[in-house]
């Protein structure tokens, strides 16, 4: 595969190429690894693309992740307590997750155990490869990568999605990297306060 695009929100490739050059490299290496040609391998049933063979975006994911694997990126989570009060929440939201549920408790509120995970993390980058439902990811650009730079475990999140061209031949018809950007960029300048980079990938 190879990168088509990308898009820096809050310097976050800049970010990455001064303070992280090996970590951007890795990240080309594994994107331009992988032959995507061998996941050819779905037969459509739909009535517009009956018979048509399909990217299987589930071992597209399996085959990238493992690339990240080999070179020492991990899954990580990120816990915190939440309540039905939100002045609670507000006074307990940048605290460690054991004070957390002790100042909710000492509060009168229920406290509830909670965690955000993501793909991929190494020297505090975050990476998300996502090839599942549009909604997703819009949960990983506004609450995951947020919810991970809030609780100072990253610095930058990169989300790596499908180009439309890609997408297109994709059997779980998954968001893609153009719609992704619109709305991004929709949201202003600062929104997300996180630093993030968007990449595009195609065959």
């Amino acid at each position: 595969m190879r990168i088509v695009e990308h898009y820096s929100h809050l310097n976050g490739l800049e970010y990455l190429m001064v303070h992280k050059p090996v970590l951007w490299d890795e990240i080309q290496q594994v994107i331009t690894s992988v032959d995507v040609t061998q996941f050819k391998t779905k037969v459509s049933k739909e009535k517009t693309r009956a018979g048509m063979m399909l990217y299987a975006p589930i071992e597209m994911n399996k085959e990238i992740g493992a690339e990240f694997q080999a070179r020492g990126w991990s899954e990580s989570r990120t816990s915190y307590w939440v309540t039905q009060d939100a002045k609670l929440i507000r006074k307990t939201i940048t605290m460690d997750v054991t004070r957390q549920k002790e100042e909710i408790e000492a509060g009168g509120g229920n406290p509830i155990y909670s965690y955000n995970q993501t793909d991929f993390v190494k020297e505090r980058v975050a990476v998300e490869v996502q090839f599942g439902k549009y909604a997703f990811i819009s949960f990983d650009l506004f609450v995951k990568h947020m919810a991970f730079f809030v609780g100072d475990v990253i610095d930058l999140g990169i989300e790596i999605l499908p180009m439309k061209a890609l997408q297109v031949e994709m059997s779980s018809g998954p968001g893609y990297y153009e719609g992704k950007l619109y709305n991004l960029i929709r949201q202003g300048r600062g929104s997300p306060a996180v630093p993030l980079v968007l990449i595009g990938i195609a065959p």
